[in-house]
């Protein structure tokens, strides 16, 4: 059986829609997109990343005039009519189809894609990886300079997860200036002395969502947090590492460039966080 798609008004089997070969995202990469988590078929964050959403629009001049609310209704609708317990919402807006491929943003009025489709992913609460913690190498990061905007431009991050894998590890880290930015797809913390350390806020990483409600739990637990970039050596000495994104919610780290972290095993700080934001979550899903 076929999934339900959304495409510009209109709900279809996936199999019969269809984007123009002359679409922006198709041929400029020039897309914002989000993803929203689903427990119990319920959507996790949802208002976090409606503002990033048009944050993301706003940044690149993308002009979409769905309101919140009709955002809410496509969603739900979707996981409805694909009956999806746990995964997520796959959302996705471009810049529209200019009738050619021109360097140059179509007309004004253009009228932009609009994109939705579910992803069925059981047993994402209790993924076997958060057990036993994953293993992550770094790679340069080669990006370009406002990863603040969730756009569709992901190859690179692709190959560093393929890079990851020809390893045999679970993902990577990103360096630049001798600096952690993020991993892949994720935002990345270590943990020293019970401090958790995690880049700031800039335009050299994505302000993710499960990162801001993380790090407010953190701190509702009394734990110490300090906001600034750290070294690889800094992560290979820490005592726990781990990341945070809409679908991992938060996964310890247990190696960095072939180091064990503390005892090889996931640290306390991460597995705490986990049961806190899972919870959180499920309470307050919509």
């Amino acid at each position: 059986m076929s999934r339900t798609v959304y495409l510009n008004g209109t709900y279809l089997p996936e199999e019969e829609a269809q984007v123009s070969i002359f679409d922006r995202g198709f041929v400029m990469g020039d897309a914002v997109y989000e993803v929203t988590c689903v427990l119990d078929g319920k959507l996790t964050e949802f208002d976090g990343h409606m503002a990033r959403l048009q944050r993301s629009l706003k940044e690149l001049e993308m002009v979409c005039d769905i309101t919140r609310d009709e955002w809410l209704e496509i969603h739900r609708k979707l996981i409805e009519l694909n009956g999806v317990e746990e995964g997520g919402v796959y959302l996705q807006v471009t810049r529209g189809n200019a009738g050619d491929r021109d360097f140059h943003y179509p007309p004004a009025g253009t009228p932009p894609t609009v994109v939705l489709y579910t992803q069925s992913k059981p047993g994402l609460v209790e993924d076997p990886k958060a057990d036993k913690g994953i293993k992550v190498i770094s790679v340069p990061d080669l990006r370009w300079h406002r990863r603040d905007i969730k756009t569709v431009q992901l190859l690179y991050a692709s190959m560093a997860k393929m890079a990851a894998e020809k390893e045999g590890k679970d993902d990577a880290w990103f360096v630049e200036d001798g600096y952690v930015t993020e991993g892949s797809s994720n935002n990345c913390y270590i943990v020293k002395g019970g401090k958790i350390i995690t880049r700031d806020l800039s335009h050299d990483i994505l302000h993710g969502i499960t990162r801001g409600s993380v790090l407010r739990m953190a701190r509702e637990a009394q734990m110490v947090i300090e906001e600034r970039p750290f070294t690889i050596a800094e992560a290979q000495s820490a005592d726990e590492a781990f990341y945070t994104s809409a679908s991992a919610f938060v996964m310890p780290i247990v190696e960095v460039d072939g180091v064990a972290l503390g005892d090889g095993k996931p640290g306390k700080v991460a597995k705490r966080l986990r049961e806190i934001y899972i919870e959180e979550s499920r309470n307050s899903a919509i």
